[in-house]
């Protein structure tokens, strides 16, 4: 069983990883290289009193450097490959709870997928949205506490609902939810910073759509192997 457990979570992550790593490449990598230039100023998105002197025309691409996006990638499959453990460690605690769900479909790999992208990219973001460098913040300290606060709190929110079985377990999980996003992500006292507000609003929403993207497969293989397996 837990062999089939660290398989289903580590084939599935590697490959979630490996094609969310690529589309971070083409769509998020470029995004964050451009703010670095806006970060060290050797590039600015407003000039000095009426000078256009270093403003850049665009998105700036770095090229492909061998080593920095092996290791991207590389890191994303170790991210995924976590993700999965986690994923199939829930399906088979649904598994118990809800025998109903043995037979391994798309359908149910996606809504999996979808329930992991809710509670640890798409609810954090609410309040902590994905951030260029540069950006005005709060102390990192605060900000992962509640990060990591909301992700589990959302996650045991989506456990209710599906698997709680009485109304007040759904209620509870809906106040799961809110309770993190109405007490308040920390946040600077001053928004600023060196990047322009379009590219920053850029890379949130890439950031989100490739985080989709890869739970999307996440679910969907990881549901896949680990019937598969059995």
């Amino acid at each position: 069983m837990l062999a089939r457990l660290v398989m289903s979570g580590i084939f599935a992550g590697a490959l979630a990883g490996c094609v969310g790593g690529i589309l971070q490449l083409y769509f998020v990598q470029p995004l964050l290289l451009s703010a670095e230039l806006y970060e060290s100023g050797q590039i600015v998105h407003f000039g000095k009193s009426g000078s256009t002197a270093n403003i850049a025309p665009g998105i700036v691409w770095g090229g492909f450097n061998t080593t920095r996006d092996t290791l991207s990638i590389l890191f994303s499959i170790a991210i995924y490959c976590g993700y999965g453990l986690l994923l199939v460690a829930a399906q088979g605690l649904a598994q118990g709870i809800a025998p109903t769900t043995t037979s391994a479909t798309i359908r149910r790999g996606a809504i999996w997928g979808l329930a992991g992208f809710f509670a640890f990219h798409f609810a954090p973001s609410i309040g902590l949205a994905p951030e260029l460098p540069g950006n005005a913040s709060a102390a990192l300290e605060t900000r992962q506490i509640w990060w990591f606060a909301t992700a589990l709190a959302t996650a045991l929110a989506l456990w209710l609902c599906a698997f709680g079985g009485r109304s007040w377990h759904s209620a509870l999980g809906i106040a799961l939810i809110l309770a993190s996003h109405i007490i308040g992500a920390p946040h600077s006292h001053n928004f600023h910073g060196t990047a322009p507000p379009e590219l920053a609003a850029l890379f949130a929403t890439r950031s989100l759509g490739v985080g989709c993207i890869a739970w999307l497969i996440l679910g969907t293989t990881s549901h896949y192997f680990y019937h598969r397996l059995a």
